[in-house]
């Protein structure tokens, strides 16, 4: 089985935690609609190109970010943002990425304080910032929206080498929670800075990719809420896979696809991971089946948004994907159909 990196417990620049998303979209009054009617999301500000959102617990001003798509160009994902500690972080990173032959720029973005552009080691367009225009925070307001999402949770990517890229963010204090081995071969991990199993996911597969960015819930049933608001919303079609539970954490979850074909994931939490003597939890594929529930669909395996100008590559290691037309042509089989 390949060795998984150590834990570096001080590492060169301190991220703390998955901070905000940049997404392109080819109607964003359409997206905004879909983010607020149906998560509970809140606008922070917009203007005639973009839209910054927030969920009710974020005191930060935006964790997702709508742009307006050029003319003929498709829906993208131009950054992932990572917090880190203090300003003083941002200078240390850019030493430690220039070391390495990684780009480094200088970026002023509205309603976030100095922030730095680089590329990971795959070439996911990844943002660094230490502050961001303060908001209040909305969950004791109660004449506010419903709101299903109370903070962004993680991401999770395609990456056409897992165990590289993994390697990577293990350099930059990123722990391993979970590890998913299809036998000697890495096929996934789940990597946690905030403390609970993940603010990044790798799995193999072409990309670089966003699979999925990922909100919490307060408890399980909001969940399901969020599929009733669908359906009332004439939205039940945009729900891709569950409501289901993870293997993993146990948590429930729900995948939607938003007018783009972005994914975002609502779930109800995870289990602790910060004691340092925790070693990563890891499992063969086979041996992790999914409680109860069918299978993932085919498209939620295989189709994510592309990084905008990250160059897609096929991975050494292909996904394994016990899909939902896997286990229906199998049925059938058996059945003689």
């Amino acid at each position: 089985m390949t060795n998984l990196p150590d834990p570096v417990f001080y590492p060169p620049f301190l991220i703390t935690r998955a901070s905000h998303v940049r997404l392109t979209s080819r109607d964003i009054k359409a997206s905004r609609d879909f983010y607020t009617s149906l998560l509970g999301m809140i606008v922070s500000d917009e203007t005639a190109d973009a839209c910054y959102l927030r969920a009710a617990e974020e005191a930060g001003h935006h964790s997702l970010v709508l742009q307006q798509c050029a003319p003929d160009a498709e829906p993208e994902c131009t950054a992932i943002g990572m917090r880190v500690l203090t300003e003083a972080e941002l200078d240390k990173a850019a030493v430690w990425l220039l070391g390495r032959n990684l780009p480094v720029e200088w970026v002023e973005l509205p309603h976030q304080g100095r922030t730095l552009r680089t590329r990971d080691a795959v070439g996911v367009p990844v943002e660094l910032c230490a502050t961001m225009d303060v908001v209040d925070r909305r969950f004791g307001d109660l004449n506010a929206p419903a709101a299903y999402a109370k903070r962004l949770d993680h991401y999770q990517l395609f990456t056409p080498d897992a165990l590289g890229h993994t390697e990577f963010y293990a350099k930059l204090g990123f722990r391993i929670a979970d590890a998913m081995f299809v036998g000697d071969d890495l096929e996934g991990t789940f990597l946690w800075r905030k403390g609970n199993t993940h603010d990044l996911v790798l799995f193999s597969g072409t990309g670089p990719k966003l699979h999925h960015f990922a909100y919490t819930v307060s408890e399980p049933a909001q969940v399901l809420r969020a599929c009733d608001k669908a359906g009332d919303l004439g939205l039940g079609h945009t729900i891709e896979r569950g409501p289901g539970r993870h293997p993993l954490d146990g948590a429930l979850y729900v995948y939607f696809r938003d007018p783009d074909g972005h994914r975002v994931e609502l779930f109800d939490g995870h289990y602790q991971t910060i004691d340092a003597e925790l070693d990563p939890h890891v499992v063969q594929v086979k041996d992790n089946p999914q409680p109860w529930g069918l299978p993932g669909q085919r498209s939620w395996y295989f189709e994510a948004s592309p990084f905008q100008g990250a160059p897609q590559t096929d991975p050494a290691i292909a996904r394994t994907a016990p899909t939902l037309e896997d286990y229906l042509d199998r049925v059938n089989a058996e059945k003689g159909i």
